[in-house]
């Protein structure tokens, strides 16, 4: 595949990750979690910094308004100001760090937890918008990346730790899922998955420096090379949901350049699906 890819937020993170479409706003929310960075950027404009005092996997919109956070010791509630912080699940375990999350059609969060040296014990949680959590998935190495297909029926998880995307049955009302199985064999570390709207799935190769693009039975049927060394996450984006936005990471590079850190964009094939804001 061939792709014009170009630098939209000229940043220079440390780990940039968790990108993330807020269609209200209109605007691109990504962390930085090794500088405890919630960044706001908002196309042809601003990039907007939040400095927490911890680690931020993800931030996802909230229906009434502000954010809510994956932290490295959960999840919490920030109001619209980024001043007022509310636990919402608390599951500090020392050695363990925030990883994907998503939200579902109901309004629900996922979420995934690893060690920080990827080395096993990593979990998935569903947490309701009443508070309410449960652990789903218990034996993950670093389950970097988390996606629904369009018709709400499938569950995908993208492990860097085994360098597979898996698949699950899913059922969106229960909040549910089962028959947990593997889809594709990425041949490197899938860092990020977002899906359009043809149910075909894209992911970072963190350790090529490319995406991968696979069809809904796990065909490979697109690569992407990227000028950058380590891209970290993905997702769609734009008022027509065609702008792929790639962030990538700095650290652990031994020589950086001028690219790596900063958070590119590409025109996609096709739309990506809308994202959806927690109801907590």
């Amino acid at each position: 595949m061939h792709a014009q890819v170009d630098i939209a937020v000229q940043a220079a993170a440390r780990s940039g990750q968790a990108p993330t479409w807020d269609i209200g706003t209109e605007t691109l929310l990504w962390t930085d979690p090794p500088a405890g960075e919630v960044h706001r950027y908002r196309p042809g404009h601003t990039n907007a910094t939040m400095t927490l005092q911890q680690q931020t996997g993800g931030a996802k919109p909230r229906s009434r308004g502000g954010l809510v956070l994956h932290l490295q010791e959960g999840v919490a509630l920030f109001d619209a100001h980024g001043e007022q912080r509310t636990w919402l699940v608390y599951w500090a375990r020392e050695g363990m760090t925030a990883g994907a999350t998503t939200i579902d059609r109901t309004g629900r969060m996922w979420a995934t937890t690893m060690r920080e040296d990827e080395s096993g014990d990593g979990w998935l949680a569903r947490v309701n918008p009443d508070g309410s959590a449960g652990v789903i998935i218990k034996d993950l190495k670093a389950g970097l990346g988390l996606a629904i297909s369009p018709d709400d029926s499938r569950f995908y998880i993208a492990d860097a730790g085994t360098s597979r995307i898996e698949i699950l049955d899913f059922d969106v009302e229960a909040g549910l899922m089962g028959n947990r199985r593997t889809l594709c064999e990425v041949g490197g570390q899938p860092s990020g998955l977002a899906v359009d709207t043809e149910g075909t799935l894209w992911t970072a190769v963190r350790d090529k420096g490319e995406l991968h693009r696979y069809a809904p039975d796990g065909e490979l049927v697109g690569t992407i090379p990227l000028p950058v060394q380590r891209p970290a996450g993905l997702c769609f984006g734009g008022r027509d949901l065609r702008d792929l936005y790639i962030t990538t990471t700095r650290d652990g590079l031994p020589s950086p350049t001028g690219t790596d850190g900063t958070v590119l964009s590409l025109h996609a094939p096709a739309e990506g699906l809308r994202t959806y804001a927690f109801t907590g």
